[in-house]
Parts: structure tokens; C-alpha cells; sequence
């Protein structure tokens, strides 16, 4: 995808605190404080070509990748940082082929990162009780071009998992413990198991189910990242940081 066509969507990029994404349409305008871009003449460029707002300024049409739709989607619930989707996605191993059950889908933001790592032979399995957060998450899945791998579930992950023989059960949601026993029965052996809690209280009930049931290598990880001020004779860490976002809670499925 080396050009941009009408219907892409794009970054914009002014500096590394404001980029925006928008879809490229043949007369719309892009409003900013530093001007308007006319969006119809990024048509064939090229990915990277600078675009001159109606003030003077200088932005870059950039292609998003996967991170840009996480940070930029629309949502109704938090989503997960990248950060914390970087490390579940190689404590998870999925690739191609991999078949995953995700819990809840909230606005489908790792649900984006999940089908974008099994595509195009695998499928993502995705639970969510609340219609409204649903529907969200369809249209930012939709707007990346991601959908044909997601199969969008309305169902409570805590009264049990229709698959079995998956990959890999990653959850996002208030009692991931109760989950334990059905992502036991769901996952094929030597499958992974993840999960996201805001609180060491539910990570210590998730890890208590875990020991109970047939799982090894638990383990549990808080990703702590501070951005560097690179300048010459100022180089230091930032003053602000982003620090607690949730525990990771990893194992893997055993067979006895």
C-alpha cells in the first residue's frame, strides 16, 4: 500500500504530541488550530508525503499501524496500552492460524492487535455482555480492516466458553477467576491462558483458581514505561510517566 487511495485512513503527523487519524475523502476539509488540510489532495501520494495546511504548517500522511488504531479508537470503556498488548501478545505466541478466545471485547482494541497477529488463517473469539460496547467495537474492528478474522460473541465468558481446542484465552474483565475453570476446559494443552486486572485483589484470586486447576508457569508481570528526553547536555528521563495500567497474569494449560 504505497500510495494513498480515497476511503484510507491516515495519520496525520505534526510532532511527536499531536497526530490525529482521519479518512481521506475528496472534498472534505480537516480542521486543526495550525489550519485546515484538504484531505482530496492526499489522494496518490505516496505514504509519508507532506501535506501543507491552509495556515502554512507541515504534517505527514503516514499509513496507521496497529498501535495508531489502539490509541486512536473510538471507545467506551479503557483500553489496553500498548505497552501491555506488546507483552501479551508474545507471552500469548499466537500467529497465523492461531485460534483465540477473547473476554471482554470492550472497544476492541486488543481485539485489533489479536486478529492482526492470526491472520489470515486464524480467528479471534471474542465475548462481550454489553451490546453497546459491541457495536463500538465492530466499527473500529471494520474501520481496520480486521473483521473477517473476529467472530463477535454476545455472552458471558463466566457461565462457560463454547470453543475448545484453542490457542490461547485472554481476559479483560472484572473476575477473570471464575474464567479459570472454562479457559481450563477450552484451551488445548500447552495452551495460554492471560489475564488483565487493574488490582492485585483480583490478580490474587486469578492466581489462586490457576493453582488449582491444571496450570504451570504462573506468572504475574507489572509494565512500568518511561520516555526518554534525548538533547544534547539534556538527555533525561521524562517527568512524566506512564505507570500502573494493570497486572498480567500468564500460564499455560497442562494435561493430566
Amino acid at each position: 500500500m504505497s500510495a494513498i487511495d480515497e476511503g484510507d485512513d491516515v495519520v496525520l503527523y505534526l510532532d511527536n504530541r499531536r497526530t490525529y487519524m482521519v479518512r481521506v475523502e475528496a472534498g472534505k476539509q480537516f480542521h486543526t488550530h495550525k489550519g485546515f488540510v484538504e484531505l482530496g489532495d492526499l489522494i496518490g501520494k505516496p505514504f509519508g508525503s507532506p501535506v501543507v495546511s491552509s495556515l502554512g504548517a507541515s504534517f505527514y500522511a503516514l499509513r496507521p499501524l496497529i498501535r495508531d488504531r489502539i490509541i486512536k479508537t473510538e471507545r467506551r470503556t479503557q483500553v489496553l496500552y500498548p505497552k501491555d498488548i506488546g507483552y501479551l501478545l508474545q507471552q500469548l505466541d499466537i500467529s497465523s492460524g492461531s485460534r483465540v478466545v477473547e473476554a471482554g471485547t470492550g472497544s476492541g482494541a486488543l481485539t485489533m492487535a489479536l486478529a492482526d497477529s492470526v491472520r489470515p488463517e486464524g480467528r479471534i473469539y471474542s465475548y462481550e455482555i454489553n451490546p453497546a460496547f459491541q457495536a463500538v467495537a465492530r466499527g473500529n474492528i471494520e474501520r481496520a480492516s480486521l473483521m473477517a478474522y473476529v467472530e463477535l460473541k454476545e455472552g458471558d465468558v463466566t457461565e462457560g466458553i463454547e470453543e475448545k481446542n484453542v490457542d490461547a484465552v485472554v481476559l479483560d474483565l472484572a473476575t477473570p477467576w471464575i474464567v479459570v475453570p472454562h479457559a481450563s476446559d477450552a484451551l488445548a494443552g500447552g495452551g495460554i491462558f492471560a489475564s488483565f486486572s487493574p488490582t492485585i485483589e483480583q490478580v490474587m484470586k486469578t492466581v489462586a483458581a490457576l493453582r488449582e486447576h491444571p496450570f504451570i508457569e504462573v506468572d504475574t508481570v507489572e509494565l512500568i514505561l518511561r520516555h526518554i528526553t534525548v538533547a544534547e547536555n539534556r538527555t533525561r528521563p521524562q517527568t512524566q510517566m506512564l505507570g500502573h495500567s494493570g497486572y498480567i497474569t500468564t500460564s499455560r494449560k497442562i494435561l493430566k
